[in-house]
């Protein structure tokens, strides 16, 4: 797993204000919180966190979090507010992580060899990915990057639910946490049948047998 490192600049001013004042100045303002300590303001800046935040591994990873060349710091991203149309984050929430504590995080699932699948070689079946992503609760130390899906048997008519995922050991699925394990089974990948028009020999779209009939009773009609 790639370790990824944030260097933040603490900071006093709070409220929209100061955030928009920190924005113009190319920074993200950021909130830390958690463990036995208070929350802390600070920022980052902009597009050296952007481009972290492309990597999908920065947002189920533990980052090691310092301020103003303090002490390192072992966080988690808990929430990333974006500009609804330009590349542009708005604000960042971090929290400390407790090595003898469990966390839940959403982690990314790794679909592999859909394309090579019976399901996936067929034009008559379409594979529908319903869910990629899953909490779970873990300790930090056992946080997985993603969870990989392996759906190369795949056929039509199969469905893959939550309960067939194999998750490391160490890692449990938040869903089934809360009891009544089979209403909190949902449905990850399924396959659907595709309904073929026919074609004729230039590539067009033939009419549907009810049309034919239409046209030709047409036909009659104009010929009495």
């Amino acid at each position: 797993m790639a370790i990824f490192k944030v260097e933040a600049q603490l900071r006093e001013d709070v409220g929209k204000g100061a955030s928009r004042r920190l924005r113009h100045e190319g920074l993200v303002p950021v909130v830390l919180y958690g463990g036995e300590r208070d929350p802390v303001t600070l920022s980052l800046n902009h597009n050296k966190v952007l481009r972290l935040t492309e990597d999908e591994g920065f947002f189920s990873s533990i980052i090691e979090f310092s301020a103003d060349g303090g002490k390192k710091q072992k966080v988690v991203i808990k929430d990333v507010q974006r500009h609804p149309a330009k590349p542009v984050i708005m604000h960042m929430d971090f929290m400390r992580v407790n090595e003898n504590r469990e966390i839940m995080m959403l982690i990314p699932l790794h679909f592999i060899g859909g394309e090579e699948s019976p399901a996936g070689k067929s034009t008559r079946v379409m594979i529908d990915y319903q869910i990629n992503e899953v909490e779970i609760t873990c300790f930090p130390r056992d946080l997985p990057e993603f969870i990989e899906v392996d759906i190369s048997d795949f056929s039509a008519g199969d469905i893959f639910y939550l309960s067939d995922l194999k998750v490391p050991e160490g890692v449990t699925l938040t869903a089934f946490t809360h009891g009544d394990d089979e209403a909190h089974d949902d449905v990850i990948v399924a396959t659907s049948a595709i309904s073929q028009v026919e074609e004729d020999v230039d590539g067009e779209e033939a009419p549907a047998a009810d049309q034919v009939e239409s046209i030709e009773q047409s036909k009659d009609d104009s010929a009495e």
